[in-house]
């Protein structure tokens, strides 16, 4: 939490939050720029209908993990419309490609300030969405787990047995404990408004519902290259990218968990592709998403520009 704190602190200045705002777009685009032969490869593998469907599936999925915050923070006392949520959250993705595994709160924070909403109840909806992400991640992959080979997961096994653990924290009882002592670490006044069963539940549904539209991304890209379409290789799919993207949250060196999602994505597709192949989508997913993520933050920034003309 200190750290937090301190980057809020040096957030505030104009200087540092557009630098902060270069680098992660520069991050970003490197990590497309680096991946564009994959693109090449694929887009000659794909038809036309294909990519388009693999990106609108991208930013459908983008939309359901916005909403699951939105619910969060609606939860926590305060309700944003879809353009000012769109505003906050666009920019605060970009933060997902700092290493740190914190940026994206902090931005969240700082961005979220600019639309009435208190920074410490914007950094606990993050938090708590994030949350609400792994567990839901997780156990989608757990249901997932008999249409998978045994022993795919290998050393990533233990991301499905995280699951419990994590639902347990997001109780009601203990969530809003643990954001109260967050909060008092902070130095802030403590929340006004508690998370609810209903919240909670809006916030899981909605993190459920992106999974699997993630899982259909993946899945028609797949498909585009080789792979049959049948109820076992959606599971794959699916339960594949949840467990994956859990993993590479929590192995939080990475941006935005680069490197190690495409590990475990490829182990997990390894028995219904060949390695190239998986390898491929796997890339070609991330590279998708990144850039579904580059035009949410270009969108966000530009009601968060106007919306700060119309303030003046």
């Amino acid at each position: 939490m200190t750290l937090v704190r301190g980057a809020l602190a040096a957030l505030r200045s104009r200087w540092v939050r557009w630098g902060f705002l270069a680098a992660a777009i520069g991050l970003a685009i490197w990590y497309v720029l680096g991946n564009r032969e994959a693109l090449a490869r694929a887009a000659t593998d794909l038809s036309g209908a294909e990519v388009v469907l693999v990106v609108v599936l991208g930013a459908l999925y983008v939309w359901c993990t916005l909403l699951a915050w939105r619910a969060v923070l609606a939860d926590l006392g305060s309700p944003l419309s879809l353009r000012s949520a769109v505003a906050v959250f666009g920019v605060s993705q970009l933060g997902k490609y700092v290493p740190g595994g914190v940026w994206n709160v902090v931005a969240a924070a700082e961005v979220g300030a600019g639309h009435g909403v208190p920074r410490s109840r914007s950094a606990a909806s993050m938090l708590v969405a994030v949350a609400v992400s792994v567990a839901s991640g997780a156990a989608v992959g757990a249901v997932a787990l008999p249409f998978v080979s045994a022993g795919a997961l290998g050393a990533w096994s233990w991301v499905v047995w995280a699951a419990p653990v994590v639902v347990l924290v997001l109780a009601p009882p203990v969530l809003n404990r643990l954001i109260g002592s967050a909060v008092r670490l902070t130095g802030r006044a403590a929340l006004e408004h508690p998370m609810t069963w209903g919240g909670l539940a809006r916030a899981t549904a909605w993190s459920v519902a992106g999974w699997l539209v993630a899982g259909l991304q993946l899945w028609v890209l797949c498909a585009g290259l080789g792979l049959p379409l049948t109820v076992r290789t959606f599971a794959l799919a699916a339960g594949g990218w949840a467990l994956a993207w859990t993993a590479g949250f929590l192995f939080v060196v990475a941006p935005a968990g680069a490197g190690v999602r495409e590990l475990v994505l490829a182990a997990v597709l390894a028995g219904a592709l060949p390695a190239p192949a998986a390898a491929l989508a796997v890339l070609v997913s991330r590279v998708v998403l990144t850039l579904v993520d580059l035009a949410f933050a270009g969108v966000g920034l530009l009601l968060a520009r106007r919306g700060s003309r119309q303030r003046e």
